[in-house]
């Protein structure tokens, strides 16, 4: 079903900790591609989903962060402390710079952890699709669109396939439109031939380490819009202030008065979730929890859009 798309960052882990019950009760499996050396919080993120009750896809040799070079650790926190977890699969990701006999090697490395495919510039689909075809009929294949179109996709057609798109179109906060079209896959990945669908949340596939100082405070809300065939779109609340790095609560106050003042508009689509309702809780109280929390709470309120779309 839904598969969101994570990089193991901070605020990202404790997303999936605090969703994991929601995570678990919809089947949604969320990727996790571990980026900071430390894995202690990876560790409780896994803990926490498997005391849900849930599953997760972890990438064992990501491709940014600070296990570039080696994915060596990641392996043996699965097969050290989550050896006997079913609910964890090992995700390869398959870039431009994996020949065929490395991702073999991969596979065959973490055959107890039930290995998921992650196809993100791999360009040798076809021999790959050989090499595996005794094993086809039991993987999974996870493909980031922009890099696996349809006639890549043909060739693991035997396969259990996700589509994960990237509907976010990452700019400077001061540059984003009110509103823009998301995404429709959650409506037509099936009419796509895929059993599920998946995005990178409102962060996107563009990965940086961290911003600097926040020129301007976008606030990104996301809601399925059903006077539009149950298309996704985004709210950008962006402060008016975009001129100085200086007072970043003065700027999320802007920002969030903009989102508060939409949602008692009455024509806003946006779903009145758990997050929606800290948002409007932090505007009573006039209180600015810190940037990582606002894009916390972004996240956490598009999974739970997706749980009330997909029921």
């Amino acid at each position: 079903m839904y598969h969101p798309y994570f990089r193991g960052k901070q605020f990202e882990l404790i997303t999936i900790r605090e969703m994991a019950e929601l995570l678990a009760e919809k089947k949604f499996v969320p990727v996790i591609e571990p980026v900071r050396e430390s894995l202690g919080g990876l560790k409780k993120t896994l803990n926490a989903i498997c005391n849900a009750g849930g599953q997760t896809i972890v990438i064992v040799n990501p491709y940014h962060g600070d296990h570039q070079e080696d994915g060596t650790s990641i392996t043996d926190l699965l097969q050290g402390d989550f050896s006997e977890a079913d609910n964890i699969s090992a995700g390869i990701l398959l870039r431009n710079d994996m020949d065929i006999d490395a991702v073999i090697d991969c596979y065959d490395q973490h055959a107890e952890h039930h290995p998921v495919l992650v196809h993100a510039g791999f360009t040798a689909p076809k021999a790959l699709a050989v090499a595996l075809e005794n094993n086809m009929h039991d993987l999974t294949n996870v493909f980031v669109e922009d890099h696996a179109k349809l006639l890549y996709r043909r060739h693991f057609d035997q396969s259990t396939r996700i589509l994960v798109r990237d509907g976010f179109k990452r700019q400077r906060n001061a540059d984003y439109p009110e509103m823009e079209e998301f995404s429709d896959l959650h409506v037509t990945y099936g009419d796509l031939g895929m059993a599920g669908f998946g995005d990178f949340l409102m962060v996107g596939d563009a990965y940086s380490e961290g911003g600097g100082p926040a020129y301007a405070v976008a606030i990104h809300i996301t809601f399925i819009d059903p006077d539009k065939d149950d298309v996704m779109y985004i709210y950008h609340f962006v402060s008016d202030t975009k001129d100085t790095p200086t007072d970043p609560a003065g700027k999320f106050a802007q920002a969030l008065a903009k989102l508060v003042a939409r949602l008692d508009s009455g024509s806003s689509h946006i779903l009145e979730t758990q997050a929606i309702r800290e948002f409007r809780d932090l505007h009573a109280k006039g209180h600015f929890p810190g940037l990582g929390y606002v894009k916390k709470l972004s996240m956490k309120h598009h999974i739970e859009t997706l749980a009330d779309y997909l029921g």
